[in-house]
């Protein structure tokens, strides 16, 4: 990440209802669409921290709808907490600090669009998960996100990336980059469309069974990776889910199996080495104790039924896109290497391979799991 001017960084923060003065803010390298600054404030003697985001409103065209969802999501949350009596609410969502006046984000003379929010101490980031216990509190802070919202009072909230799970019209997309083949590399990936396009058959389930109201829409995260979740830096417990930008209507299948996908293998989404990529079954297990433990309470029987099939369809979706990509010449994901997203196509089909062998005895053991959380409300 390029440095932002420090002029315009100290006009900028400024701009929000801050009590100090700046000290300095460093660049924060965690996430790849938006920018962001770690900022220091002497408030009175004690340094304090915020952070300062410019949304890119090149991905999020409507800076205003996203941020109207991330206040009336983070200002739910933080009140349930409070009513419950939850120890440490104010690290387990985030906050928003609004501007002088009173808005949730600035925006500034060249258009930029930033948003300040309170700075999360005692916590920390992963990349990847390095045990169950990991698992177990990913699954359960993003159960616990998804019960936070299941009662949000008012109007639908904005779909701020729309169809951004919509396996179908991802599918769709895949068989035009194939048939144009701008940059001649359809025959490099002749057996990786071919297993795409065999997996046809079950891109509409979700679809389906939301639009037939099989299956409830709800507010989801949409963006369950293992590394957008804080975990205690003394305790490992998690404390507060980040990265809000695509939190917006869609289905609680979505967020699980875009968790089976991050969580489940050893290796990272680009492994060159296939031999290695696998769904691990103790971590599976994990992550499913932990997100069924809160989030089993307003589950449907229906959601419940889909619940290993999501992470086959999540995996295969994401694969589908990075192959998409490298057929129209590495448009939209940033890659580091040749082929690039043509090895990450291939991690995340040989996960999808992996997860169909086992996803029989995956949807078994969370039905054992419905049946335990179901007994001890009982």
């Amino acid at each position: 990440m390029r440095a932002y001017p420090e002029s315009k960084l100290l006009a900028m923060s400024r701009q929000f209802q801050i009590y100090g003065d700046l000290l300095h803010a460093e660049p924060c390298k965690i996430g790849h669409i938006n920018e962001t600054y770690i900022a220091t404030y002497n408030q009175g003697g004690i340094q304090v921290r915020y952070v300062h985001q410019k949304i890119n409103d090149h991905v999020f065209k409507n800076p205003d709808a996203l941020m109207d969802n991330f206040v009336r999501v983070t200002s739910h949350q933080r009140r349930k907490l409070v009513e419950r009596g939850a120890h440490d609410a104010s690290r387990r969502t985030l906050t928003v600090i609004p501007t002088r006046d009173g808005r949730s984000f600035h925006r500034n003379g060249g258009g930029e669009c930033w948003r300040t929010l309170v700075f999360v101490d005692g916590v920390r980031t992963f990349e990847a998960v390095e045990s169950p216990n990991q698992a177990y509190e990913a699954g359960k802070a993003f159960g616990e996100f998804q019960h936070l919202l299941v009662d949000l009072p008012g109007k639908r909230l904005a779909e701020t990336i729309p169809h951004f799970h919509n396996t179908r019209k991802r599918f769709e997309s895949l068989q035009k980059a194939i048939q144009e083949d701008h940059a001649n590399r359809a025959g490099e990936a002749a057996r990786d469309i071919e297993f795409a396009l065999s997996q046809e058959k079950i891109v509409d389930v979700i679809l389906n069974a939301l639009s037939r109201k099989k299956i409830p829409e709800r507010i989801t995260h949409n963006d369950t990776k293992f590394n957008n979740v804080m975990l205690d830096v003394v305790t490992g417990r998690a404390m507060c889910v980040v990265d809000l930008d695509t939190v917006m209507p869609g289905s609680a299948l979505y967020d699980f199996g875009d968790m089976v996908r991050t969580t489940t293998s050893p290796t990272l989404e680009d492994e060159l080495d296939l031999q290695k990529v696998q769904m691990r079954m103790p971590m599976f297990k994990a992550l499913s104790r932990g997100y069924i433990e809160s989030a089993g309470a307003f589950l449907t029987k229906a959601e419940r039924a889909l619940i290993a099939f999501s992470g086959k369809l999540i995996t295969l979706t994401i694969g589908i896109r990075f192959l998409t990509d490298f057929l129209s010449g590495d448009t939209y994901f940033r890659v580091h290497r040749p082929h690039h997203n043509l090895d990450r196509a291939r991690t995340q089909f040989k996960l999808v391979q992996s997860i169909e062998r086992q996803e029989e005895a995956m949807q078994k053991f969370a039905d054992t799991l419905q049946a335990e959380t179901a007994g001890r409300r009982g």
